[in-house]
């Protein structure tokens, strides 16, 4: 107990740090990003100062020496358009010289700047004589989607981390449950043996012979039930079976002690069919699958169970006239816990699809339903070569 609770400490101790240390990152991430920004407006605005310079110059006709022109051609990467006074385009760097010629591409890209940042106006004695309009260089505009990449690298780490936790916690379930299965078949088999012991006194009390009969047929399900546990906690073996002959006797069991006022009905292909199956594992599969449509039906209707073969498998379908399911929940009912009913565990259709997919390497699923009307699920497995 206390190791679980230094385990739960310490894991939201590791989410409460990995959320600093992310925010931190993304903190920092968005400091450079600005004093990044701030420096590329310093170099434009040395830029600026650079042209201020050479337009004096050249109205002086004195000598422009080299640090203007240096400063001006220094600059290779952030693209920018240089619009004067009346508003006529002067010069551009670092934009495709094919659409520049387009007047409405350069009037969308000076609009598209003036978002990016505020443009810089060259003032020469106290006038405006030109405007710098600029963007963010390709460096910049990389750096815009780095806290983007980062949380999306995080997220998927913390996916990662949340499929292992859930998959190591499905794992550790999967063997409480078999733990609990395996003690659950060997609880009832003490009071089986006595109970076997008592039917063989009452035979030789002459008791009616009927009674011990369907003692017999209880003591030999309550046997049933117990193979059937202690195989579910553990692999067990298949053996080559007539899959014909196992649901027929696991659907009489349930037909004789049911409700007379279901139509059961059961189609069958003529012959055998042979199939690699684990006999006490797949009756359960039949009485869970006859047993839901039961309640689905509120013991009145039909219920139909029909075995068709084809070349290499073979497909047993459970129908009913119940109250049906909504699509929304086909694979949800096969899901551990789940259950419409106000008293139930919602593990009958769990455990019947581990038996089929996980055991028999078959498939199950919800083949049809409609509201009111009624469903049916249908089981398909492999033949036996």
């Amino acid at each position: 107990m206390i190791f679980t609770e230094y385990r739960n400490t310490f894991r939201w101790i590791m989410i409460a740090a990995s959320f600093i240390i992310v925010s931190l990152i993304l903190w920092k991430t968005y400091e450079f990003f600005q004093h990044f920004k701030e420096e590329e407006r310093v170099k434009m605005e040395n830029w600026s100062f650079a042209q201020t310079d050479l337009q004096k110059m050249n109205n002086l006709n004195a000598d422009m020496g080299n640090l203007p022109l240096k400063v001006i051609t220094s600059n290779t990467t952030t693209p920018m358009i240089l619009v004067d006074s009346d508003g006529n385009i002067s010069s551009f760097n670092n934009i495709d010289e094919t659409k520049a010629v387009d007047s409405t591409y350069v009037k969308s890209l000076i609009y598209k700047f003036e978002k990016e940042n505020t443009p810089i106006q060259v003032k020469q004695d106290g006038k405006i004589i030109s405007t710098i309009y600029y963007g963010n260089s390709p460096l910049l505009n990389k750096l815009v989607y780095y806290p983007f990449a980062l949380i999306l690298i995080v997220v998927l780490f913390g996916a990662v981390i949340f499929f292992f936790y859930r998959s190591n916690k499905n794992a550790t379930q999967n063997k409480l449950w078999s733990g609990m299965a395996k003690e659950t078949a060997h609880q009832i088999g003490t009071p089986l043996s006595s109970l076997i012991g008592w039917t063989e006194i009452l035979k030789s009390e002459q008791v009616n012979p009927e009674y011990i009969v369907e003692i017999e047929k209880d003591v030999d399900r309550l046997q049933t039930i117990t193979e059937r546990f202690s195989k579910i906690g553990s692999i067990p073996t298949l053996e080559v079976a007539d899959i014909i002959k196992e649901t027929i006797d696991a659907y009489d069991y349930l037909k004789s002690r049911s409700s007379k006022l279901i139509d059961f009905e059961i189609i069958t292909p003529s012959g055998d069919i042979p199939v690699n199956l684990n006999k006490q594992l797949y009756s359960w599969v039949i009485e869970n699958l006859v047993k839901n449509a039961i309640d689905a039906m509120k013991g009145r209707g039909k219920l139909s169970v029909e075995i068709s073969q084809l070349e290499n498998n073979v497909k047993v379908s459970v129908s009913d006239t119940g109250k049906g399911i909504p699509k929304s929940q086909f694979k949800k009912i096969f899901e551990p816990g789940f259950t419409s009913k106000k008293r139930g565990w919602g593990l009958g259709l769990s455990l019947t699809k581990r038996i089929i997919e996980d055991f028999h390497d078959g498939q199950i699923k919800v083949l049809q339903s409609e509201i009111n009307k009624g469903t049916t699920i249908q089981i398909a497995l492999m033949r036996a070569v």
